[in-house]
């Protein structure tokens, strides 16, 4: 069987034809991608130049510091070993089974108020203020301060006036990201005491791409105010997915297998005094709710 012939084709009508293919190319316009596709570099407060220094210029080299270091995660991985043969997170395998109210965090002493961080507008220039201290009795944590929606006099910041309390991402042994699980649970379960404003509170899952970075889950808090608590109770699948504080089209239920932090947020641009008083944050089961998402989940290309 003989091979077919391939015409051969003069080196100038062959330049040609690349060239203008390179010009079809060059004006076919691209495709516009969605702006959460964008890598977005780390946030800098506006008017300040942009540090140009060596990642390593800012380490702190000491050798007291890095044995402390080697004793702790040391500690942990040690912990993390026994562990595995008691059960999941420490705890017998029937205790987890059969586990239908899990508290998360609550505040019993200085130690327990180092798993949260506190920031406010004041970071970019605003006039906001927020702290977090134990409350009277050293078994709750008190959040207060004063917010200030007046912006920054930087030329490009035009709103402003947030305070925020976040935990921490939980770490093992040397600093590997550890992750909250929360999937034998459906509901959120709070004790607070607020002052009647509303706040935001922020589930942020573990993302595999870093334009998911600033995806978080949210719902509201509203607080009635005055000296009695409140027991609140908001099912994870009223929560819904933004995205550096815009509510996205595309909705997707919270998967509860791997949860980073959890956070509270006020922005209501009323300009004064605000406090915040937890008891206890923890999780639940509850079984007279079957929701699975509160929210219309949207298909790009549908089923025909």
């Amino acid at each position: 069987m003989s091979l077919p012939h391939i015409p051969r084709l003069p080196a100038v009508r062959l330049l040609s034809s690349i060239h203008h293919h390179k010009l079809l190319l060059s004006s076919i316009t691209p495709l516009a991608s969605h702006s959460r596709t964008v890598i977005q570099g780390e946030y800098r407060r506006p008017g300040q130049p942009k540090e140009d220094k060596w990642p390593w210029q800012n380490m702190n080299f000491d050798f007291s510091k890095g044995l402390k270091g080697i004793k702790k995660h040391f500690s942990l991985l040690k912990k993390e070993f026994t562990d595995t043969w008691i059960g999941p997170e420490g705890k017998p395998l029937t205790v987890h089974m059969l586990e239908q109210n899990r508290v998360l965090w609550e505040f019993r002493g200085p130690e327990s108020l180092e798993e949260w961080t506190v920031s406010c507008d004041r970071e970019i220039g605003g006039n906001s203020e927020a702290y977090l201290k134990l409350g009277k009795n050293n078994n709750t944590c008190f959040l207060y301060g004063t917010l200030n929606s007046s912006p920054p006099k930087d030329g490009e910041t035009r709103y402003s006036g947030y305070c925020t309390m976040r935990s921490k991402q939980p770490l093992g042994s040397f600093d590997r990201e550890k992750h909250h699980d929360w999937s034998s649970f459906n509901s959120l379960h709070l004790r607070v005491r607020g002052d009647g404003r509303p706040w935001m509170i922020n589930i942020a899952p573990h993302t595999f791409f870093s334009h998911q970075k600033d995806d978080v889950y949210s719902y509201f808090l509203y607080t009635r105010g005055g000296p009695y608590w409140q027991d609140v109770k908001i099912p994870f699948s009223k929560f819904f997915l933004t995205h550096r504080g815009r509510i996205q089209d595309d909705q997707h239920p919270l998967w509860l297998d791997k949860i980073n932090t959890i956070g509270f947020t006020l922005g209501d641009k009323a300009d004064g005094p605000f406090q915040l008083e937890i008891d206890f944050i923890g999780a639940s089961k509850d079984y007279a709710h079957s929701e699975e998402f509160a929210y219309e989940l949207y298909k790009r290309n549908p089923e025909v």
